[in-house]
């Protein structure tokens, strides 16, 4: 493992932590295999967010007896119901009664980093001050429960507006070359929030101003390592993807989510690699495929009649379609979802890559079960 310094806290954390949105669909006794694995392997920077409440506790057991060695971020918003599939939430008593509870089976009375969970848009921040959760987490803070804050979002508007408040030691984004890629009228804002440019003067900022940075979907959900799939044309393999995340300024670990003990081992073997099998140039002779027939969330089409954010409900539902369960529940809680489509044609109409946006959406609609 190699680790790098958070400049606020001076901790030293692995640059590959562990994220948790697959590894609860494993059995209890797995998950405790490849918990320990990773921490015998280096591994020391853990995130709670997503998948299955059974993560909590066969956290908590694993790494019992190392606490005051790993790092823990808990994010204030992701409620599991029944300790069952994730969901999310700004009411301040659930949050309240989620992080007890999580507290509890990480058999721990404090956790290193507190994060205000998913903050994509400004009425997700104002509702989180507006309804007391901010306020709820600076007293945790304050009591010592919660060592420092954090907060995660996919939108360089929005960490740039919450970085202006000064109340923030950590960020978790979205990283990777698939979600930076951008270039033309076209392609700016493609598959990533924000453009190209927006998002490395973000990572540049949080280097600046001492924000450390842990990475999420850094595969982009399996994306980047299918040919088939990949909007590259070819495949990535890990070490590239991990690397090309490392390179980017402000970030202190990469946090993919180990589905079992192999990939956690099969992601780990990154330290084994040569600097020629880390190398991402590549990268600059390839174009994402613009695949007519195929939403590539460019935009285009909006605004919607009807107020449904049209590039946000195809990006929801791609991602959910290989098993991205954080996706498949923003997607649930957006106010306007495929279902309120009136299929007037706006949107196919205006679409440069000749998608069937009105089609689409009732295959959406159907899909999530509305």
């Amino acid at each position: 493992m190699e680790y790098r310094i958070l400049p606020r806290g001076g901790h030293s954390i692995g640059v590959i932590g562990m994220g948790s949105a697959v590894i609860g669909r494993q059995p209890h006794e797995e998950m405790l295999r490849t918990i320990r694995r990773a921490y015998e392997l280096g591994v020391n920077m853990f995130d709670m967010a997503g998948g299955h409440g059974a993560v909590f506790g066969a956290y908590g057991e694993a790494l019992k007896d190392v606490r005051d060695k790993v790092f823990l971020q808990v994010h204030f918003g992701a409620v599991y119901t029944d300790g069952g599939e994730y969901g999310w939430t700004t009411d301040l008593e659930k949050i309240k009664q989620s992080f007890e509870w999580q507290l509890k089976l990480l058999q721990t009375d404090y956790v290193d980093f507190g994060f205000i969970h998913c903050l994509d848009e400004d009425k997700d921040l104002e509702t989180y001050i507006n309804n007391g959760v901010l306020d709820y987490i600076l007293e945790q803070k304050a009591k010592g429960v919660v060592k420092q804050i954090g907060f995660s979002s996919h939108t360089p508007a929005m960490v740039n507006r919450v970085l202006d408040m000064g109340l923030v030691d950590i960020l978790m984004f979205s990283v990777n070359p698939l979600y930076d890629f951008g270039q033309g009228e076209y392609d700016r804002g493609l598959w990533g929030k924000g453009e190209s440019a927006e998002r490395h003067e973000m990572y540049c900022r949080c280097q600046r101003e001492g924000v450390g940075i842990t990475v999420m979907k850094p595969f982009s959900g399996g994306l980047l390592l299918s040919p088939e799939r990949s909007p590259f044309g070819r495949a990535l393999t890990p070490a590239q993807c991990i690397q090309y995340a490392l390179d980017k300024p402000g970030v202190i670990s990469v946090l993919p989510g180990f589905g079992s003990l192999k990939e956690a081992e099969q992601v780990l073997s990154y330290f084994d690699t040569a600097p020629e099998q880390r190398d991402y140039s590549i990268l600059s002779t390839l174009a994402p495929r613009q695949n007519m027939g195929h939403c590539v969330y460019c935009r285009h089409c909006h605004p919607c009649p009807m107020g449904l954010d049209v590039a946000l409900i195809n990006k929801y539902y791609d991602l959910a379609r290989v098993g991205d369960n954080l996706a498949r529940e923003h997607y649930l809680t957006l106010d306007k979802k495929a279902g309120d489509c009136v299929s007037c044609g706006h949107c196919d109409g205006r679409c440069p890559f000749h998608v069937n946006q009105s089609g689409r959406m009732a295959e959406i609609k159907e899909y999530f079960g509305e």
